[in-house]
């Protein structure tokens, strides 16, 4: 590993400099989704639009596997459509849908049946008229049903096919096409099953003060019931709890929880290991560096999590020789307008070591952490080999820009790995330390643009040597170093200066949009509050930043940003989405929702359990038996009470008082308090 080359010059400031990169072809347009009610409970998930009925246009339908098996189910009442009141999620898999009507002869303002629809990610819906009237009504009752069976890559895409033709079947009707068959069954059966016009009908007498329920079933023809990983006994995710002054806490804190067990798969060759997909309803699979990143946000819940998603991804990763070996694959992703796709792999196989070791620390047991150990080792032989004689990481690779943020990783990753190695007494320790001291010392001084406010990161050096500015939120990832024994976290790229200089950045008006922290800041060429990376707020590395400035001592930009995302939760119902856009907050104002952002995301979820847990600073390190609190001090929204948490396989609870005081409550036999 050689010494780098001399810095090359900074651009200068005023006018943009041309692009260091070509731009790439703008991906199709989404099917909007903001507007719609997800409920979840993989491998199977339910659209819905706020009126609940389901029209066969866009995005809505219940899904299973990624195929959509019922895309219309619209109730007419007396021959007429009710209307809708109300609409909202009961939970990560349900919800409610209310709407009314007058059925009585008489006329007169108020609606006297209502009409309940309950509706579960799984395929049920349950269907019930209320009756308010005076006297007995005789109701009639249509469900009209339909479906394309359409993937959701051509829903997505556009490319759906028409509608096919149903058959009855059953107590109900049926589907077929090349991809599989559906079906749906009622009860009671219907009094009329009508195969030609997809329409399901009843005749209901209602007394006063009575109901009447049906109940549909949603079925892919040849697959059993939907057993969700999160509502089993067996769940991976302890369901922590959070209580405190602020009424914000304890609802988000459930939410994610609940939406966390909703994303959780099986690997299907292997059932007793579980991971994360990465959200509903775009990405309802596994995507490798977001569930790591997930997982590792996570460990307060405990280390099954971790431990189910490092094993899945072992078995992925790449053998044999050449110089993708030890390599953890995963697709490009888009990384705004001042870079070129970046590479998921990179990222992926740099947090394996990471995760490994910090779940370590959380009480992951010794048996599991031997069997990850070489997979590790060889993620740590893949950055090794990428690095070559030089000093930085190119991602992608070859030829791919020196990345601010894939620097962050493999700094992070040679330090945590080196005490992984070391642990376990395996050789390279040493050599990464080396290196990791050697890259340290060349990005101060050659990744860091001087101007009058003190200084920024550079966002990358491209190929050529030339400095990319606009490093946006990528520069949290530099705060992001990792945790060691004894609760220490590891030394980060940034001297104290340099890390000052990134605190007052990510606190800056032009980073905090008072939601979150802006992808890229507004003075920034490019900005688009609703940049996929140029300006929206993600929530994902807002907590990154959240928990990276208070780890440095910088309170007051972390509570800013935190305080932001706590005000967004409520106005997304406490279910964060994955983005959302990064206007400035103003008074009365509401965080506008990005059309194609997921929601539930597993990286949004998670990220809202890692905010709550950095207000108390749990830095276990159960090897040692012992776990360090470092609170937020001036506890900004008074006293929270976590419990229900996970260190080394025990309960573990904490309190911070209003004074800033943090006291553990509940903790397995033999863990003490680090000082």
């Amino acid at each position: 590993m050689s010494s780098p080359p001399p810095p090359p010059t900074a651009p200068p400031s005023g006018s943009p400099p041309p692009p260091a990169f070509p731009r790439t072809r703008p991906p199709a347009a989404l099917p909007p989704a903001h507007r719609t009610l997800i409920c979840v409970s993989l491998p199977a998930f339910a659209v819905s639009t706020e009126h609940g009925q389901l029209t066969g246009h866009g995005l809505v339908g219940f899904y299973r596997a990624g195929r959509r098996l019922l895309s219309r189910c619209q109730v007419r009442v007396a021959g007429r459509e009710p209307l809708a009141v109300q609409a909202r999620v009961t939970g990560a898999d349900s919800a409610r849908f209310v709407a009314t009507l007058r059925a009585s002869p008489e006329p007169g303002p108020d609606p006297d049946v209502v009409v309940e629809r309950i509706r579960h990610a799984d395929g049920r819906e349950r269907i019930t008229l209320r009756s308010a009237a005076p006297r007995p009504l005789r109701v009639p009752v249509e469900v009209a049903l339909g479906t394309d069976l359409a993937d959701l890559g051509a829903i997505a895409s556009g490319a759906t096919g028409p509608e096919l033709p149903a058959s009855v079947h059953d107590s109900g009707l049926r589907w077929s096409s090349a991809a599989g068959t559906s079906s749906v069954t009622a009860d009671p059966p219907p009094a009329d099953a009508l195969a030609s016009a997809g329409m399901l009908r009843w005749e209901f007498e209602l007394p006063p003060g009575g109901s009447a329920s049906v109940e549909l079933r949603v079925r892919l023809d040849g697959a059993g019931p939907v057993r969700a990983v999160g509502r089993a006994a067996t769940s991976p995710l302890a369901p922590a709890r959070a209580t405190g002054d602020d009424p914000r806490v304890g609802p988000l804190m459930t939410t994610s929880v609940d939406d966390l067990q909703a994303l959780l798969l099986r690997d299907p060759d292997h059932p007793s290991d579980s991971y994360l997909a990465a959200g509903a309803p775009w990405r309802c699979g596994l995507a490798p560096a977001e569930a790591l990143a997930a997982a590792r946000m996570t460990l307060s819940l405990g280390t099954r999590l971790a431990a189910g998603t490092l094993r899945t991804l072992a078995r992925t990763q790449l053998a044999g020789p050449g110089t993708r070996f030890g390599l953890i694959p995963g697709p490009l992703r888009d990384a705004g307008v001042h870079l070129p796709p970046v590479s998921t792999a990179t990222e992926a196989t740099l947090l394996f070591p990471v995760l490994l070791a910090e779940a370590r620390r959380w009480g992951l047991p010794e048996q599991d952490i031997e069997e990850l150990l070489p997979t590790a080792e060889r993620c740590l032989t893949w950055m090794r080999t990428a690095v070559g004689e030089g000093t930085y990481l190119s991602d992608p690779q070859p030829g791919g820009p020196v990345r601010c943020e894939t620097q962050a990783h493999a700094h992070r990753a040679a330090l945590l790995g080196a005490d992984l190695l070391d642990a376990y007494g395996r050789p390279g320790g040493v050599e990464f330390r080396r290196w990791a001291q050697r890259m340290r010392a060349a990005f101060r001084e050659r990744f860091w643009i001087d101007d009058v406010g003190g200084g920024r990161p550079a966002a990358a050096r491209a190929p050529d040597g030339r400095l990319v500015p606009y490093p946006g939120a990528a520069v949290a990832y530099l705060l992001d170093t990792g945790l060691l024994g004894g609760g220490v976290q590891a030394p980060g790229l940034l001297d104290k200066v340099q890390t000052e200089q990134v605190a007052r950045l990510l606190g800056s008006p032009a980073m905090d949009s008072g939601w979150g922290l802006r992808g890229l800041g507004t003075k920034d060429a490019g900005y688009n509050p609703f940049g996929h990376r140029s300006g929206a707020v993600r929530v994902h590395e807002t907590a990154v930043a959240v928990a990276g400035l208070s780890a440095a001592g910088y309170e007051k930009e972390a509570t800013s940003l935190l305080r932001g995302v706590l005000v967004a939760a409520e106005t997304f119902g406490h279910r964060l989405p994955e983005m959302y856009a990064g206007e400035q907050r103003t008074e009365g104002s509401a965080p506008l929702p990005h059309p194609a952002a997921c929601r539930p995301a597993a990286v949004a979820a998670s990220a809202g359990v890692l905010m709550l847990t950095t207000l108390a600073g749990i830095r276990p390190d159960a090897p040692a038996g012992t776990v360090r609190l470092r609170p937020i001090r001036s506890a900004p929204f008074g006293e929270i009470g976590l419990t229900g948490l996970r260190i080394a396989g025990a309960p573990f609870s904490v309190r911070v008082s209003r004074l800033g005081l943090a006291m553990v409550e509940e903790a397995a036999d033999g863990l003490q308090l680090g000082v």
